[in-house]
């Protein structure tokens, strides 16, 4: 797969093998499948951060709202970070993106050597219909399968008010079949 990749995009020699690998656990030891959704993330990357890694300067609003943090390692060494949905104050799709890109970064970079997954812990406190963004949820839930594949080890969803269902039911079609399962 490395020279399938390597022979469409040069920049590709410096992914290491735990990448490679998450890529085809997400398309099944699809060989063609992985390349090209490998060769898809290293041309969004090149896009969507050219400089590397995404500025708090980029992303001021959603940083303003501490709406999340890390909180140490669970007990198979994954970081954890936990997530406060009720103070998710909707912004452009585009910012929530970088956020969402800034996050999984800074989350990635934390990861113990050996270690490829992380753990989420949702609090849906207080969510509701002023916190509800589809399509900011439906962007980063695309960014998480297709840029950061195999990534997400468990999330846990606590204090989910009735109208989290809603949303939920809109959401959960475009969740791959192997993330369903965590």
């Amino acid at each position: 797969m490395r020279a399938v990749v390597q022979a469409q995009d040069p920049s590709a020699k410096d992914i290491d093998d735990l990448m490679i690998r998450r890529f085809l656990r997400a398309r099944d030891l699809d060989v063609e499948k992985a390349s090209a959704m490998l060769l898809k993330y290293l041309k969004w990357r090149k896009e969507f951060v050219p400089n590397g890694f995404i500025s708090p300067a980029e992303i001021p609003n959603d940083l303003a709202h501490n709406k999340l943090f890390m909180q140490g390692y669970d007990k198979s060494g994954r970081p954890i970070v936990v997530v406060f949905a009720a103070k998710h104050k909707p912004t452009t799709v585009e910012e929530f993106k970088r956020f969402v890109t800034f996050t999984l970064d800074k989350i990635c970079a934390r990861m113990p050597s050996g270690h490829e997954k992380f753990t989420s812990i949702a609090d849906l406190q207080g969510w509701g219909y002023a916190n509800s963004d589809i399509r900011g949820y439906l962007a980063a839930l695309s960014i998480l399968q297709d840029c950061y594949p195999e990534r997400l080890g468990k999330l846990f969803i606590i204090h989910a008010p009735y109208i989290f269902m809603t949303a939920w039911k809109m959401v959960y079609p475009f969740i791959d079949k192997n993330k369903r399962k965590r």
